[in-house]
């Protein structure tokens, strides 16, 4: 392990970086070679987290150093399920700027800062929360792609139902956030108020209106908080329902149709990870706070304008966007005409937060792909 004694600020093991190799030299002389770093770094993440320490990576030519230096840790701790998505990177990045010590949980896309583990797995997700004791946890982990739910449907239903029943089961004296769906209503008769009789249309929408009702009956003192199509800072543009229209408006030369039948509100990460973090200081403050909430955007828009908005914003042209008023036949799950949330219960108790114009947060979202249509290189999110 990293930590083989007790850290101080003095406490220093540094990288060696040879060419092509690179090595970790101790105090002591020990060298390990660069894959036993990464696996000692992986292994070792969880434990400095509970014992108030953290490694930093520090820079300089020809010279590179990991050091392990104490920290104050926040006495408030958040873990974060599906911290390696959409949501969930926004969500955690939101507690860790306002001194709360977070835990990022993923699987499939897991990297060295956050935990790996499988949610599936009863044991694992005890032990987590064991080792941990978390005051809040924030379930943003989902297979939220419709037409994924409709092909892999019992995968989708086990993350979205089952994974969710088992997390809430563990969860006692915790206050557990699940984020849900717009998508629980059928988009006939909006808006819908926390208290409208959910009809979902697709098995995406059927999945996290159960999930709903399993965390909810497992922990009654849980908020469910339900959010409407979002976007974010993403690493692929093909992340966000949203952001992926950047391809369509960069193609620039050839005509695309786009959507322009159903009435979305995007919805920025960056406001739904601020809406969780209030919701989770006021619990603490007030044992009341339960039950269903609604956030989301205020700029109503079919793909089809978010896309022009897109082009606008970066001075491109919109000329080839065509816009489609008929959902073709075989289009995939069933979408909801218009699903709009009303959110006056967040507002009432002083918890809205007011939603970021859809232009300048999407601007901030896609400008690194202005050269590189498809990914973005980041380093340890």
């Amino acid at each position: 392990m990293l930590c083989d004694r007790a850290p101080d600020h003095s406490y220093r093991k540094q990288l060696i970086c040879e060419g092509p190799r690179t090595h970790l030299r101790n105090r002591n002389g020990t060298i390990h070679n660069h894959l036993e770093v990464l696996k000692r770094w992986q292994t070792s993440y969880l434990e400095m987290s509970i014992r108030n320490t953290e490694l930093k990576i520090h820079f300089a030519p020809g010279h590179v150093e990991l050091v392990q230096e104490s920290i104050d840790t926040p006495f408030r701790r958040v873990l974060v399920t599906g911290a390696t998505g959409l949501l969930g990177r926004a969500v955690y990045k939101e507690f860790q700027n306002n001194a709360w010590q977070a835990l990022g949980c993923g699987y499939s896309r897991a990297r060295p800062r956050f935990l790996k583990c499988n949610l599936m797995d009863e044991d694992a997700v005890r032990g987590v929360i064991q080792d941990f004791q978390p005051h809040v946890i924030v379930h943003c982990a989902a297979e939220r792609r419709p037409d994924v739910v409709e092909r892999h449907t019992e995968a989708a239903m086990n993350l979205n139902i089952h994974a969710s029943a088992t997390l809430a089961k563990e969860t006692a004296g915790i206050f557990l956030i699940y984020i849900s769906t717009d998508y629980v209503f059928d988009g006939r008769n909006p808006p819908y108020g926390e208290n409208d009789a959910p009809n979902p249309l697709n098995l995406y929408g059927k999945s996290k209106l159960e999930g709903e009702r399993e965390v909810l009956r497992h922990n009654p003192s849980a908020a469910v908080l339900r959010v409407p199509i979002l976007y974010g800072e993403v690493e692929r543009v093909d992340e966000s329902a949203v952001t992926v229209l950047w391809d369509r408006v960069q193609e620039g030369v050839e005509s695309c149709t786009v959507d322009h039948c159903q009435q979305r509100f995007p919805t920025y990460t960056n406001d739904v990870a601020r809406v969780c973090r209030m919701m989770a200081e006021r619990r603490l403050q007030d044992p009341s706070l339960r039950g269903i909430f609604h956030y989301s955007g205020k700029e109503q828009m079919t793909k089809y304008e978010m896309a022009c908005a897109i082009a606008d914003a970066f001075n491109l042209p919109s000329s080839h966007l065509i816009p489609l008023t008929e959902q073709p036949a075989g289009a995939g799950a069933q979408r909801p005409q218009n699903a709009q949330l009303e959110c006056s219960r967040l507002e009432s108790l002083g918890l809205g937060v007011h939603a970021t114009p859809f232009r300048s947060a999407v601007r901030d979202c896609l400008w690194p792909f202005l050269y590189d249509k498809r990914w973005r290189q980041t380093v340890f999110h």
